[in-house]
Protein backbone atom coordinates (compact mmCIF):
# COMPACT_ATOMS: atom_id res chain seq x y z
CA UNK A 1 0.00 0.00 0.00
CA UNK A 2 1.12 3.06 -1.27
CA UNK A 3 2.45 5.65 1.88
CA UNK A 4 0.46 8.40 2.51
CA UNK A 5 1.11 11.38 4.47
CA UNK A 6 -0.27 13.40 7.61
CA UNK A 7 -0.64 16.93 9.23
CA UNK A 8 1.68 15.50 12.14
CA UNK A 9 5.41 16.52 10.68
CA UNK A 10 6.93 14.47 13.24
CA UNK A 11 4.76 11.25 12.47
CA UNK A 12 5.79 11.84 8.59
CA UNK A 13 9.13 11.91 9.84
CA UNK A 14 9.12 8.67 11.44
CA UNK A 15 7.38 7.24 9.15
CA UNK A 16 10.22 8.18 6.40
CA UNK A 17 12.59 6.82 8.18
CA UNK A 18 11.10 3.35 9.57
CA UNK A 19 12.67 1.64 6.81
CA UNK A 20 16.51 0.79 6.31
CA UNK A 21 16.38 1.61 2.53
CA UNK A 22 14.97 4.82 3.47
CA UNK A 23 17.81 5.51 5.93
CA UNK A 24 20.41 4.80 3.43
CA UNK A 25 18.63 6.78 0.86
CA UNK A 26 19.11 9.50 3.24
CA UNK A 27 22.40 9.11 4.41
CA UNK A 28 23.76 8.59 0.81
CA UNK A 29 21.55 11.89 -0.35
CA UNK A 30 23.30 13.60 2.50
CA UNK A 31 26.87 12.61 1.41
CA UNK A 32 26.08 12.93 -2.05
CA UNK A 33 24.33 16.88 -1.60
CA UNK A 34 27.52 17.66 0.59
CA UNK A 35 29.80 16.90 -1.87
CA UNK A 36 27.59 17.92 -4.95
CA UNK A 37 27.82 21.71 -3.55
CA UNK A 38 31.47 22.13 -3.33
CA UNK A 39 32.36 20.60 -6.51
CA UNK A 40 29.38 21.92 -7.97
CA UNK A 41 30.37 25.55 -6.95
CA UNK A 42 33.75 25.23 -8.90
CA UNK A 43 31.99 23.62 -11.91
CA UNK A 44 30.15 26.56 -12.61
CA UNK A 45 32.30 29.17 -11.70
CA UNK A 46 34.63 27.16 -13.93
CA UNK A 47 31.85 27.29 -17.15
CA UNK A 48 32.40 23.52 -16.93
CA UNK A 49 28.67 22.22 -16.70
CA UNK A 50 28.69 20.42 -20.08
CA UNK A 51 31.84 18.42 -19.12
CA UNK A 52 29.50 17.71 -16.19
CA UNK A 53 26.60 17.17 -18.40
CA UNK A 54 28.82 14.46 -20.56
CA UNK A 55 29.94 13.16 -17.17
CA UNK A 56 26.66 12.70 -16.52
CA UNK A 57 25.69 10.38 -19.56
CA UNK A 58 28.94 9.02 -19.50
CA UNK A 59 27.64 7.28 -16.12
CA UNK A 60 24.87 5.20 -17.99
CA UNK A 61 27.29 3.06 -20.12
CA UNK A 62 28.76 2.74 -16.87
CA UNK A 63 26.02 1.40 -15.02
CA UNK A 64 25.18 -1.13 -18.02
CA UNK A 65 28.76 -2.82 -18.44
CA UNK A 66 28.50 -3.18 -14.44
CA UNK A 67 25.06 -4.94 -14.80
CA UNK A 68 26.13 -6.72 -17.90
CA UNK A 69 29.17 -8.20 -15.79
CA UNK A 70 27.28 -8.55 -12.67
CA UNK A 71 28.89 -5.91 -10.76
CA UNK A 72 27.20 -3.10 -8.77
CA UNK A 73 26.47 -0.01 -11.01
CA UNK A 74 28.16 2.46 -8.64
CA UNK A 75 31.15 0.70 -9.07
CA UNK A 76 30.65 0.94 -13.17
CA UNK A 77 29.59 4.63 -12.79
CA UNK A 78 32.33 5.91 -11.01
CA UNK A 79 35.12 4.03 -13.03
CA UNK A 80 33.34 5.29 -16.63
CA UNK A 81 33.21 8.58 -15.29
CA UNK A 82 36.64 9.01 -14.03
CA UNK A 83 38.32 7.26 -17.10
CA UNK A 84 36.10 10.02 -19.19
CA UNK A 85 37.27 12.59 -17.57
CA UNK A 86 40.82 12.06 -17.77
CA UNK A 87 40.04 11.34 -21.32
CA UNK A 88 38.53 14.51 -22.19
CA UNK A 89 41.51 16.39 -19.95
CA UNK A 90 43.98 14.96 -21.88
CA UNK A 91 42.02 15.40 -25.20
CA UNK A 92 40.79 19.33 -24.42
CA UNK A 93 44.39 20.69 -24.39
CA UNK A 94 45.45 23.88 -21.99
CA UNK A 95 42.69 26.04 -20.69
CA UNK A 96 43.96 28.90 -21.19
CA UNK A 97 43.25 27.95 -25.09
CA UNK A 98 40.25 28.24 -27.16
CA UNK A 99 37.59 26.37 -25.55
CA UNK A 100 35.99 24.75 -28.86
CA UNK A 101 39.38 22.34 -28.23
CA UNK A 102 38.01 21.42 -25.26
CA UNK A 103 34.16 21.36 -26.25
CA UNK A 104 35.23 18.88 -29.56
CA UNK A 105 37.04 16.54 -27.05
CA UNK A 106 34.06 16.32 -24.48
CA UNK A 107 31.55 15.61 -27.69
CA UNK A 108 33.59 13.28 -28.99
CA UNK A 109 34.46 11.46 -25.68
CA UNK A 110 30.31 11.54 -24.63
CA UNK A 111 29.52 10.21 -28.77
CA UNK A 112 31.72 7.40 -27.77
CA UNK A 113 30.50 6.52 -24.35
CA UNK A 114 26.47 6.90 -25.63
CA UNK A 115 27.50 3.90 -28.39
CA UNK A 116 28.97 1.79 -25.85
CA UNK A 117 26.35 2.03 -23.98
CA UNK A 118 23.41 1.21 -26.81
CA UNK A 119 26.02 -1.98 -26.92
CA UNK A 120 25.95 -3.01 -23.13
CA UNK A 121 22.19 -2.57 -22.89
CA UNK A 122 21.24 -4.76 -26.51
CA UNK A 123 23.64 -7.23 -24.61
CA UNK A 124 22.30 -7.81 -21.20
CA UNK A 125 18.61 -9.13 -21.76
CA UNK A 126 17.26 -7.61 -18.52
CA UNK A 127 18.57 -4.38 -18.44
CA UNK A 128 15.14 -2.27 -18.81
CA UNK A 129 14.32 -2.07 -15.02
CA UNK A 130 17.26 -1.41 -14.22
CA UNK A 131 18.36 1.46 -17.10
CA UNK A 132 15.45 2.48 -15.51
CA UNK A 133 17.03 3.43 -12.28
CA UNK A 134 20.39 4.48 -13.74
CA UNK A 135 18.35 7.02 -15.98
CA UNK A 136 16.11 8.39 -13.57
CA UNK A 137 17.27 7.09 -9.90
CA UNK A 138 15.61 5.23 -7.13
CA UNK A 139 14.91 4.81 -3.78
CA UNK A 140 15.52 1.42 -2.78
CA UNK A 141 18.61 1.28 -4.69
CA UNK A 142 20.91 2.40 -2.34
CA UNK A 143 22.35 -0.36 0.04
CA UNK A 144 24.87 -0.28 3.15
CA UNK A 145 27.59 -1.21 0.73
CA UNK A 146 27.11 1.72 -2.06
CA UNK A 147 26.38 4.11 0.92
CA UNK A 148 29.93 3.31 2.42
CA UNK A 149 31.33 3.85 -0.71
CA UNK A 150 29.66 7.19 -0.99
CA UNK A 151 31.20 8.53 1.81
CA UNK A 152 34.97 7.14 0.93
CA UNK A 153 34.28 9.15 -2.57
CA UNK A 154 33.51 11.68 -0.93
CA UNK A 155 36.34 12.21 1.84
CA UNK A 156 38.57 11.73 -0.83
CA UNK A 157 37.04 14.38 -2.98
CA UNK A 158 36.26 17.18 -0.18
CA UNK A 159 39.61 16.33 1.08
CA UNK A 160 41.56 17.24 -2.67
CA UNK A 161 39.26 20.02 -3.34
CA UNK A 162 40.51 21.37 0.42
CA UNK A 163 43.81 21.18 -0.82
CA UNK A 164 43.45 23.37 -4.40
CA UNK A 165 40.64 25.44 -3.55
CA UNK A 166 42.32 28.41 -3.29
CA UNK A 167 44.44 28.07 -6.69
CA UNK A 168 42.02 26.25 -8.24
CA UNK A 169 39.59 29.79 -7.79
CA UNK A 170 42.06 31.70 -8.91
CA UNK A 171 42.72 29.55 -11.96
CA UNK A 172 39.38 29.29 -12.65
CA UNK A 173 38.81 33.20 -12.65
CA UNK A 174 41.80 34.40 -15.00
CA UNK A 175 44.19 31.58 -16.29
CA UNK A 176 46.17 33.54 -17.54
CA UNK A 177 47.09 35.62 -14.62
CA UNK A 178 46.91 32.34 -12.53
CA UNK A 179 49.38 30.92 -15.08
CA UNK A 180 51.37 34.09 -14.84
CA UNK A 181 51.98 33.74 -11.36
CA UNK A 182 52.89 30.23 -11.33
CA UNK A 183 49.97 28.58 -10.54
CA UNK A 184 50.18 25.19 -12.13
CA UNK A 185 46.39 26.10 -13.88
CA UNK A 186 46.80 22.56 -16.56
CA UNK A 187 47.88 20.13 -13.52
CA UNK A 188 44.61 21.86 -11.57
CA UNK A 189 42.41 21.63 -14.77
CA UNK A 190 42.90 17.88 -14.64
CA UNK A 191 42.61 17.19 -10.93
CA UNK A 192 39.19 19.26 -11.15
CA UNK A 193 37.82 16.60 -14.21
CA UNK A 194 38.91 14.16 -12.46
CA UNK A 195 36.87 15.43 -9.25
CA UNK A 196 34.03 16.38 -11.18
CA UNK A 197 33.95 12.75 -12.77
CA UNK A 198 33.89 11.19 -9.07
CA UNK A 199 31.11 13.74 -7.91
CA UNK A 200 28.98 13.46 -11.19
CA UNK A 201 28.95 9.39 -10.15
CA UNK A 202 28.07 10.20 -6.94
CA UNK A 203 25.40 12.25 -7.79
CA UNK A 204 23.79 10.06 -10.42
CA UNK A 205 23.56 7.27 -7.67
CA UNK A 206 20.57 9.86 -6.79
CA UNK A 207 19.77 11.16 -9.12
CA UNK A 208 20.20 9.07 -12.34
CA UNK A 209 22.57 9.53 -15.27
CA UNK A 210 19.82 12.02 -16.81
CA UNK A 211 19.17 14.20 -14.02
CA UNK A 212 22.30 14.83 -12.51
CA UNK A 213 22.46 18.80 -13.19
CA UNK A 214 19.78 18.78 -10.41
CA UNK A 215 22.42 18.64 -7.58
CA UNK A 216 25.45 19.22 -9.32
CA UNK A 217 24.18 22.81 -11.09
CA UNK A 218 21.45 23.91 -9.88
CA UNK A 219 21.77 24.19 -6.24
CA UNK A 220 25.30 26.36 -6.99
CA UNK A 221 23.90 28.41 -9.75
CA UNK A 222 21.59 30.03 -7.24
CA UNK A 223 24.14 30.19 -4.96
CA UNK A 224 25.75 32.15 -6.79
CA UNK A 225 22.89 34.15 -7.85
CA UNK A 226 22.39 35.23 -3.98
CA UNK A 227 25.90 36.10 -3.56
CA UNK A 228 29.11 36.57 -5.49
CA UNK A 229 31.30 35.93 -2.03
CA UNK A 230 32.58 32.50 -3.33
CA UNK A 231 33.28 31.16 0.58
CA UNK A 232 29.64 32.20 1.58
CA UNK A 233 28.45 31.47 -1.94
CA UNK A 234 29.88 27.39 -1.37
CA UNK A 235 27.86 27.04 1.95
CA UNK A 236 24.73 28.21 0.47
CA UNK A 237 25.41 25.72 -2.37
CA UNK A 238 25.75 22.62 0.07
CA UNK A 239 22.45 23.97 2.01
CA UNK A 240 20.74 24.59 -0.89
CA UNK A 241 21.32 21.02 -2.36
CA UNK A 242 20.56 19.34 1.32
CA UNK A 243 17.16 21.06 0.87
CA UNK A 244 16.74 19.55 -2.58
CA UNK A 245 17.73 16.36 -1.74
CA UNK A 246 15.92 15.97 1.29
CA UNK A 247 12.87 17.33 0.32
CA UNK A 248 12.82 15.48 -2.77
CA UNK A 249 13.68 11.73 -1.33
CA UNK A 250 10.53 12.92 1.07
CA UNK A 251 7.78 14.05 -1.37
CA UNK A 252 9.28 10.72 -3.41
CA UNK A 253 8.55 8.66 -0.58
CA UNK A 254 4.57 9.42 -0.49
CA UNK A 255 4.51 9.29 -4.06
CA UNK A 256 4.59 6.60 -7.68
CA UNK A 257 7.20 9.29 -9.11
CA UNK A 258 10.95 8.82 -9.27
CA UNK A 259 12.88 10.88 -7.15
CA UNK A 260 14.87 12.21 -9.71
CA UNK A 261 11.94 14.28 -10.98
CA UNK A 262 11.22 15.74 -7.62
CA UNK A 263 14.88 16.71 -6.84
CA UNK A 264 15.38 18.12 -10.59
CA UNK A 265 12.04 20.13 -10.02
CA UNK A 266 12.70 21.33 -6.55
CA UNK A 267 16.42 22.30 -7.90
CA UNK A 268 15.11 24.23 -11.12
CA UNK A 269 12.52 26.12 -8.74
CA UNK A 270 15.56 27.26 -6.40
CA UNK A 271 17.43 28.70 -9.30
CA UNK A 272 14.36 30.44 -10.23
CA UNK A 273 13.66 31.53 -7.21
CA UNK A 274 17.35 32.96 -6.81
CA UNK A 275 16.93 34.28 -10.14
CA UNK A 276 13.87 36.38 -8.74
CA UNK A 277 15.49 37.27 -5.82
CA UNK A 278 18.83 39.02 -7.36
CA UNK A 279 15.94 40.65 -10.27
CA UNK A 280 14.16 42.18 -7.01
CA UNK A 281 17.49 43.27 -5.09
CA UNK A 282 18.99 44.57 -8.26
CA UNK A 283 15.59 46.64 -9.49
CA UNK A 284 15.48 48.19 -6.04
CA UNK A 285 18.99 49.47 -6.11
CA UNK A 286 17.86 50.88 -9.51
CA UNK A 287 15.15 52.34 -7.86
CA UNK A 288 17.18 53.77 -4.99
CA UNK A 289 19.43 55.41 -7.64
CA UNK A 290 17.78 56.98 -9.61
CA UNK A 291 17.37 61.07 -8.12
CA UNK A 292 13.56 61.97 -7.14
Amino acid sequence: MQPQPSLDLWADVEQLLAFHFMQNAFAGGTVVAVLSGVVGYFTVTRGQTFAAHALSQVGFPGAAGAALVGASPLLGLLAFCAVAALGIAALAGRPTQNQRFATAAIGSVLAFALALGFLFASLYPGFVETVFSVLFGTLIGITDTQVLVLLIVAAAVLAVMTAIGRPLFFASVDPDVASARGVRVRLLAVVFLLVLGLAVAASASITGTLLVFALLVAPAAAAQQITPRPGLGIVLSVVLALAVTWLGLSIAYFSVYPVGFYVTSLGFAVYLIARAVRYGRGFALRRTAVPA
